[in-house]
């Protein structure tokens, strides 16, 4: 697996991102980061069944979403 990031790159989101159920403190669908907001890698993983890398990402108020690529864009 090789991604397009690195650990502690500044990005953005490209997209609005929901609550897909692993934010138990947030409601089922709520809007976690709007589309435009910066944040910072701060841990790559994988997702195993596609073999695509998951960016682990600290967007404001210590919020961290698992970003695929097409999710984010350098900053």
């Amino acid at each position: 697996m090789s991604g397009r990031y690195d650990w502690g790159m500044r990005v953005r989101a490209t997209v609005d991102l929901f609550n897909d159920g692993s934010h138990p403190g947030h409601e089922p669908q709520a809007l976690l980061v709007k589309a435009g907001d910066p944040g910072e890698i701060v841990q790559i993983g994988e997702h195993v069944e596609t073999d695509t890398p998951i960016y682990i990402v600290e967007f404001a108020q210590n919020l961290v979403v698992g970003c695929f690529e097409e999710e984010i864009e350098p900053a």
